[in-house]
């Protein structure tokens, strides 16, 4: 057996040796082919980047400490309101028309279940199951939210829930997330509405949480439309993602009288380096509040929130939820209803249970019926239906009017970009601040510390301790020529992506050649925001720059410009010229933008021409460091290329999608680009590689 084991263990170390387009750490020992470019840190070194962002959200949890008095509590109450606005893109029209539509009824013992479509924005329409007890009413209602179940609206989590409310006199409202169920893509794909898809709405303006806001408020306003619902007597509850929808709606839509949240209430501070849906990331969150202000929001109206001991998620320990719950209660302390803020724990995994149902009904009864103590009541059996018969429409055969979250981020994308290129008029300085806004921008990190190592044949190996306390790897090789400057090198995907035949072309014709590591790339990545290889990369590490109102991007600026800074005073190199592939290529440009005279020309390759999302198959292409809130609101690359008074390079140009932008499209480009130069008065140019 022994000699087995090792036999085994020669082949598996021969065929990862022979891969090495799969390099990665492997059995406690890191291994370098001999073409590589050579490390810079010790192998295994400390995750500083993980501890580093979880330090800033524990700062940013104890400073946001809610006011003590009832006036201080009503002011700042709006503010967080304002700010929650502000940061989802939430807008929401109550007076559109609800335009509900009927594709079936399923009679149950005692009570029907219709299956339905209605409007909620113009020409957005959301799939439901209307959960209708026998009988004249009116009755207290619910709002019903699934998490990430595949069959979303159907599947047996959320029925039970529906089934359960319906046969205990309440109707109940289960319907599809934005881009869940039969909100997908394609009818009845079921698609993850996460990671890069969800993240796209950001760059329009909006959020996976706003529209989902937006949709739970109409669901309030349809069932406030039906002759038998207790308008005055609505609830909300969810699990999991779910949980998190009623928690933000809730909060947000005072209609509701009473809140059931489960498994979902934690803190913004334990989400930062975790690996949630996009679903549950309100950018810049933690930049002004803290969970405890959301939930502060419901005082004086009834929340309850179940947690489960054996919950895996961090975010959703109990311990987390506590927090914020002790941080709350003295808000309901000050309305003098501190009954109406309440937490209950069961020794289960995550879900939504027997027991959280059984919690449910109690504390809807109390407070939307009126009757009992709010304790757990048993349930009423129920029948679950296979989820087939609770789809809205045949497979296939949607109606267009149900859109998900490819068309909806493309066609308001258009819509933008159409805005953008029918301006004629723009100012330049308020351009450029409007940029660094919204990449987040406030000061460029500093060098606290340069660590010199060995060098490796002709590579001199640096970090550059940052007043951040991070490490940027350096490799630098001295130019050839003198005179001729150095060339900044840069990929998102760390410096052991960079072709070697690159490398050698610059170094050919004499350049000294910088390569940086960006932080989150190559050595300088973060164990904790790798574990999730599963999602799209950089998933864990941009959604804790965007809790904290950061961006990955305008780090990527930030660390470029204390790069380029040190090379040219380090090194006296009055030539740099900067190539970037992919997002890191944006981040040069981004950073020429914003910083005139720091580099003579531009070469980004692969690199976006528009923002604009396009394809919903290569939607991971890019990283979810890309995503930037409100840049098509801003304008797009062809402005940020404007701003620059450089020649810059677009080599194999593509679409977010990673869709190569064909030669014969070059004149419409290179006239959006020239236009921009034009309004912004600025004399740079660009050339295409295709």
């Amino acid at each position: 057996m022994k000699k087995i084991l090792l036999l085994s263990l020669f082949v598996i170390a021969r065929s990862f040796l022979a891969s090495s387009a799969e390099l990665k750490h492997e059995m406690g020992f890191s291994i370098v082919p001999p073409d590589s470019l050579p490390q810079v840190l010790a192998p295994h070194s400390a995750d500083i980047l993980n501890s580093t962002m979880k330090q800033k959200a524990q700062i940013k949890f104890a400073g946001h400490l809610l006011p003590e008095s009832l006036p201080d509590w009503e002011k700042r109450k709006e503010e967080i309101r304002e700010e929650i606005l502000a940061n989802s893109g939430l807008k929401v029209d109550h007076e559109l028309d609800l335009d509900m539509k009927e594709t079936a009824t399923i009679q149950m013992d005692g009570y029907a279940i219709k299956n339905i479509y209605f409007q909620t924005q113009p020409g957005v329409y959301a799939t439901a199951n209307l959960f209708i007890p026998d009988g004249e009413g009116p009755f207290p209602a619910v709002v019903n939210m699934h998490g990430h179940w595949k069959e979303a609206k159907g599947a047996e989590n959320i029925q039970s829930v529906a089934h359960s409310l319906a046969k205990n006199g309440y109707v109940c409202l289960s319907m599809d997330a934005f881009g869940a169920g039969e909100r997908g893509t394609t009818h009845m794909d079921f698609e993850y509405h996460g990671s890069n898809l969800g993240a796209s709405l950001m760059n329009i303006g909006e959020t996976l949480l706003g529209v989902q806001v937006i949709d739970n408020m109409r669901a309030v306003d349809l069932l406030s439309s039906l002759p038998y619902v207790d308008a005055e007597n609505i609830g909300a509850t969810g699990a999991s993602g779910g949980g998190n929808q009623t928690m933000w709606f809730a909060a947000m839509d005072e209609r509701v009288k009473a809140a059931m949240p489960v498994v979902s209430v934690g803190t913004f501070e334990s989400a930062v380096m975790g690996s949630n849906c996009v679903c549950e990331l309100l950018p810049g969150g933690l930049s002004f509040t803290e969970t405890s202000g959301v939930l502060a929001l419901y005082a004086p109206r009834a929340l309850k929130m179940c947690n489960h001991n054996k919950d895996s998620n961090v975010t959703f320990y109990p311990s987390e939820m506590l927090r914020s719950y002790h941080n709350a209660k003295p808000i309901f302390e000050q309305y003098e209803v501190e009954e109406k803020i309440a937490y209950e724990l069961f020794d289960l995994e995550h879900g939504y249970w027997p027991e959280d149902r059984e919690a449910m009904l109690g504390w809807f009864d109390l407070h939307l019926k009126g009757i009992g103590d709010g304790s757990a009541r048993e349930e009423i059996p129920f029948k679950v239906l296979p989820f087939e018969e609770l789809m809205v429409f045949p497979k296939g055969q949607r109606d267009p009017k149900v859109v998900g979250v490819a068309e909806y981020a493309r066609e308001k994308g258009q819509q933008l970009r159409k805005n953008y290129l029918e301006k004629t008029s723009l100012d330049k300085e308020q351009v450029v601040e409007d940029l660094a806004s919204l990449l987040k921008i406030q000061a460029s990190p500093l060098v606290k510390n340069v660590h010199r190592f060995s060098p490796d044949g002709t590579w001199q190996r640096l970090a550059l301790e940052s007043s951040e306390n991070l490490l940027t790897p350096l490799l630098i090789k001295k130019p050839s020529h003198s005179g001729l400057g150095y060339v900044l090198l840069a990929t998102a995907a760390g410096k052991q992506q960079i072709p070697q035949a690159r490398v050698d072309v610059w170094a050919q014709k004499g350049y000294g050649i910088v390569i940086a590591e960006l932080s989150g790339t190559g050595e300088a990545a973060s164990a904790e925001d790798q574990k999730v290889n599963y999602l799209t990369p950089f998933h864990t590490l941009a959604r804790a720059r965007l809790w904290l109102g950061e961006t990955m991007i305008g780090q990527w600026v930030g660390e470029l410009a204390m790069v380029s800074e040190f090379i040219k005073a380090e090194y006296a190199a009055e030539n740099l010229i900067f190539d970037g592939e992919k997002e890191a290529g944006l981040a040069g440009l981004f950073f020429a933008a914003l910083e005139e005279d720091v580099y003579d020309s531009l070469t980004l390759r692969s690199a976006p021409i528009s923002y604009l999302f396009d394809n919903r198959e290569g939607v991971d292409y890019f990283s979810l460091a890309i995503h930037v809130p409100k840049f098509l609101q801003w304008g797009d690359v062809s402005l940020a290329a404007g701003l620059t008074e450089l020649p810059i390079t677009f080599a194999q140009p593509v679409s977010m999608s990673g869709e190569s932008i064909l030669s014969n499209k070059e004149k419409e480009w290179q006239t959006e680009f020239a236009a921009a130069r034009s309004l912004l008065k600025t004399n740079g140019s660009v050339k295409f590689e295709f």
